[in-house]
């Protein structure tokens, strides 16, 4: 998902000018097959393993890490461990996300899957996520964090996937707690561990437990921000086709905070999407239904709360950390 940072390219640049060594040597130790796939999957070659300078992600995640660590006096150097760890299992888990929901395009590209198939993308997945493993495995307490982010991870990717057989209304219709919850592990776990890991490298440990809990709020409210893009969406920011989450019926929160006003608009969009929704002319109505029964304007109210409660934790934890501070809140506000 493209977004600017307001961190300034020259920091940016700093980051990326440690991270994507230490990258490329930890991919360095797989088999050649399965390193030209890390590469593809990171931005770097195209599927004939030609050099590519596309768009490889913006790094988030990782300058999290570094950031936190520098927050209280360590270095991104010291931190850089946890930066790459961070950053090759969110590339696992785009992998593995693009399988399970049959995305054929990736940042304006073929999806690893489409390019190579899906067994080569499933192990390659592994081999990233191995890869992660490995860089944290000389340092426990980041390690910890980073070990309760797989659980969370999987355990919230596994929710929605239940969600999608769930019914849109009725008693076992899927619930904004569940939701959250669900947000919370799926994408808020790996926020978590990276504030978490980057706090604990950089010589602060005992912040590592709120900042965990700074990332579970913030990851709720980057997925609201996530799903909004999902139906209102420029194509040539998120790379993805417009209206991507009604095509696949995804639970996502402005349709969830839509069905459950009391408005007519609601009810409309509550049997258009029990029928089925397909077509341009569809989609395009249950996006206007949704926004109508205010599922857009709750969305936006909801993600401004989960990242108002992250950025009070991280305002205690770590005053002074202005760049990491609009870093995060950069994540949410990129749905404006």
């Amino acid at each position: 998902m493209n977004l600017s940072h307001p961190l300034g390219g020259d920091a940016m640049a700093r980051f990326r000018g440690l991270l994507e060594p230490a990258l490329r040597e930890a991919v360095s130790a797989l088999h050649p097959w399965g390193a030209g796939m890390a590469a593809f999957a990171l931005g770097w070659s195209d599927a004939d393993g030609r050099p590519h300078n596309g768009d490889g992600g913006k790094g988030v995640r990782p300058a999290i890490v570094m950031l936190s660590a520098e927050a209280v006096g360590g270095t991104a150097e010291s931190a850089l461990p946890g930066a790459v760890a961070v950053e090759l299992v969110h590339a696992f888990s785009l992998v593995h996300d693009d399988i399970i929901d049959h995305d054929e395009r990736r940042r304006h590209r073929e999806a690893l899957w489409k390019a190579y198939g899906v067994g080569p993308a499933l192990l390659a997945g592994d081999a990233l996520l191995a890869l992660a493993i490995n860089q944290l495995s000389g340092s426990p307490e980041a390690m910890k964090y980073l070990s309760a982010a797989l659980i969370e991870l999987v355990n919230g990717q596994t929710a929605d996937m239940a969600f999608e057989n769930r019914p849109w209304r009725g008693p076992n219709a899927v619930t904004i707690s569940e939701y959250t919850a669900m947000a919370a592990g799926k994408t808020g776990g790996l926020l978590g561990a990276a504030a978490a890991a980057g706090v604990s490298l950089g010589g602060a440990p005992e912040l590592a437990g709120s900042m965990w809990e700074m990332g579970l709020d913030l990851g709720v409210a980057f997925q609201i921000a996530d799903d909004m893009l999902g139906i209102w969406g420029d194509p040539r920011r998120t790379g993805k086709p417009v209206y991507s989450d009604l095509r696949r019926d995804k639970k996502t929160f402005p349709i969830l905070a839509a069905l459950a006003a009391d408005h007519p608009a609601a009810r409309e969009l509550s049997a258009l999407l029990s029928a089925g929704v397909s077509g341009e002319d569809s989609l395009r109505h249950a996006a206007r239904l949704v926004e109508q029964a205010g599922g857009r304007a709750a969305a936006q109210a909801q993600a401004d709360r989960h990242l108002a409660s992250a950025l009070a934790v991280m305002d205690e934890c770590l005053p002074g950390a202005t760049d990491l501070r609009a870093l995060c809140a950069s994540l949410v506000n990129r749905a404006h």
